[in-house]
């Protein structure tokens, strides 16, 4: 399908944290994010190649959340031709004039077909891109925003919707033994994902992915987040997925929010490129090497916000189960 509107990639995340200074430290010192600006209530945040205003909003609330995923687009056209589909299907809609958010224009947000809060937005302002700025690289160097990933309890109805509805491609995705769809990596950038879909309790965000610009900026971010007090906060890593070839670090913000920093994908803009097919029973899948996950890998994620009530949505338990439970990334 082709629709009459363009998704250009994964554009920002917000997320509620509880500590503005613990929170700052932890992206700046830990993983190398730049500070935009800071007001009372909420830090913007980018990485060191990202020439918009932020990719990362921390918003200080009692309760850690994510507000909403978002997604840029080609023009501020595409946000009524997008806001049709989604009330074709009666899913929430809601506005954001111009003015409302700090540096991002009018914007359209969504719960999605999995009750996910999803945001689109045509226009940022700029920042200065500071790749060459080597005098300001600290902790992992992040370097650009990534993708996203979520759980929830239907993957099959996530993946239709994004694939029929608003043209997404998969490159790889993962089935079970009665061939049903257990997690699938999409894409609208020229790579492995700008989100991916894993089955589980939902609608949650498992995790938020900064893209770094080489295996050893991840290790040196391993040591430097040690050597700052954060060993503990290191989740599941250094070690390469089978699913997207990504060499990956998985850890736990001041919050509990889980932060990906990730190298090593490929490009998938060929037109004759096939999605990869893995069995869920296949490991390398998930660790082509490097140790196990840990349980909380598979059980935890941020819980999200409905976006009219601003209050926490209820979850789900996903639908397809085993004896062992086994995601993929």
């Amino acid at each position: 399908m082709t629709t009459n509107f363009d998704i250009i990639r994964t554009a920002r995340a917000i997320l509620h944290v509880t500590d503005l200074d613990k929170s700052e430290a932890f992206y700046t010192k830990g993983l190398g994010l730049i500070v935009t600006e800071r007001t009372e209530d909420a830090i913007y945040l980018r990485g060191l190649e990202e020439h918009i205003h932020h990719s990362l909003v921390l918003k200080k609330a009692e309760t850690p959340v994510v507000e909403a995923i978002s997604y840029k687009v080609r023009s501020e056209d595409d946000l009524e031709k997008i806001a049709t589909v989604f009330a074709k299907h009666n899913l929430k809609v809601k506005w954001l004039e111009a003015g409302t958010q700090h540096a991002v224009g009018r914007a359209l947000r969504v719960q999605d077909i999995s009750g996910l809060p999803v945001e689109f937005f045509a226009k940022m302002e700029g920042a200065e891109r500071l790749l060459q700025r080597y005098d300001l690289y600290q902790g992992a160097k992040a370097q650009r925003i990534d993708h996203f990933n979520c759980m929830v309890p239907d993957v099959e109805k996530a993946y239709n919707f994004y694939i029929n509805e608003l043209d997404f491609s998969c490159s790889e995705f993962t089935t079970d033994d009665e061939d049903r769809i257990w997690a699938a990596w999409i894409h609208r950038k020229p790579s492995v994902h700008d989100v991916a879909f894993m089955n589980g309790e939902g609608p949650r965000v498992h995790h938020v992915a900064y893209w770094l610009s080489d295996p050893m900026s991840l290790i040196h971010g391993c040591d430097v987040l040690a050597s700052l007090g954060y060993a503990e906060n290191i989740e599941r890593g250094p070690a390469r997925h089978g699913l997207s070839n990504a060499f990956f670090l998985y850890l736990r913000d001041p919050d509990g929010h889980r932060i990906e920093l990730y190298n090593g994908d490929y490009l998938t803009s060929d037109p004759d490129f096939n999605p990869i097919r893995w069995d869920l029973n296949d490991k390398r899948r998930q660790t082509f090497w490097g140790a196990e996950a840990p349980d909380c890998w598979f059980t935890e994620a941020s819980k999200v916000i409905d976006i009219e009530t601003n209050e926490t949505i209820s979850t789900t338990q996903g639908k397809l189960k085993q004896a062992k439970p086994i995601f993929a990334i």
